[in-house]
Order: C-alpha cells, then structure tokens, then sequence
C-alpha cells in the first residue's frame, strides 16, 4: 500500500478526511514513456478489476487490449486526434465495454455503472505498482466498434492509456502546463439531498 503522498501530487492535491494517500496519487497525466509494461504487472491490473462488486455480480466489463504496435495502430483510427497528440506513446491501450445485458438476456440497468467501478478498481491497483492511467471519452465509438468487431449488446464506453510516466517535455506545448493533478470540490458539495 501506498505509504506516502507523492511529491507532486502534495502540490495540489489536499484531503478533508483522512483516506490512504493512494487515492490522492491517482491522477491522469498525458506525459508517458515508451517502457514495456511486464506481462505479469499487467495482468495483476486487470486482476484487480476482476474483483469489482457488480449488480448480482454479472460482472458486464470487458476489456479489448492493444499491448503491442500493430493493435495500437489499431485503435489510433479511432481515437480522436486531439487525444492522439499525446497518446501514442503509452505501451498499453484498453477499450473499456460492457454488456448491456445479463442472465436471461434480460437488460442489466447497472451495466455501465458496474464497468465504471471496475475500472476504478484497475486504476487504483494501476498506481499501487507504479503506473499511471488516463480514460479518454474522446474516441468515434462507431469507428471503434467496427473496427474491432464488437457486438451491439456492448457499450463502449472509455480508451485507457496505461504506462509509466513520462517527461513533461515530451508533450506538446499546449498540454505542458496541464500536466499536473487536479483538485476536486468539496465533501460537502458531493453530499447531496433533493428531499428539501
């Protein structure tokens, strides 16, 4: 487990209530280097993600990854171009789906909601072992499921840049003084009633 908030992160970052450090370092930069993400490492991502609660655990997430450059060339044809600016360089691309239905074929009304706590899971686990992840709406879903042959009882719904990372430098200029985590609003803001 985490033990200590990261340097950077302790710039900007500052919780109301104690909560382990390991969710203040988890943040989504664009800089990430070349590096090989090992098999083993990479696998224990998705295990994580694996033991999500889900809705009478139908367990709707799926994951296509592209770990090598001939899938990720793959997936640029369908990422938007403005995220293709930085996105090249992380060695792990995943498109995040659920299926829309579940036992009896009937329609899971949680399926989304499932995936998204998934996908959490996986990217808690992913800064616990030293890299960094960064979801990305921005992607032409038609294109996407075309391209990789995704059934319509799917939804797709995020792109997944998972690798180590990289020098701020490295990104063009107008992402350069973006590249840092961001805050969030208050406790008392998230808390909400509509009883009143």
């Amino acid at each position: 487990m985490q033990e200590q908030i990261h340097k950077e992160v302790a710039q900007s970052r500052h919780a109301e209530h104690p909560i382990d450090p390991i969710f203040l370092n988890r943040w989504s930069p664009r800089a990430f280097s070349e590096q090989e993400i090992p098999e083993d490492v990479l696998l224990s991502i998705f295990e994580a993600a694996r033991w999500a609660p889900s809705a009478s655990n139908e367990q709707p997430w799926r994951y296509i990854v592209a770990a090598n450059q001939t899938e990720r060339e793959r997936f640029h044809t369908f990422i938007s171009p403005f995220n293709l600016e930085w996105c090249k360089k992380p060695p792990v691309l995943v498109l995040a789906i659920s299926k829309k239905t579940g036992a009896n074929d009937k329609f899971n009304r949680t399926h989304a909601f499932d995936a998204g706590t998934a996908w959490g899971y996986l990217a808690l686990e992913a800064i616990r072992l030293g890299l960094f992840t960064h979801g990305m709406g921005g992607f032409d879903a038609d294109k996407a499921r075309e391209t990789l042959q995704i059934p319509e009882d799917y939804d797709l719904h995020a792109v997944i840049a998972i690798g180590y990372r990289g020098e701020t430098s490295s990104l063009p200029e107008r992402y350069q003084e973006r590249e840092t985590p961001s805050n969030r609003r208050q406790t008392s803001e998230t808390i909400v009633s509509f009883l009143d």
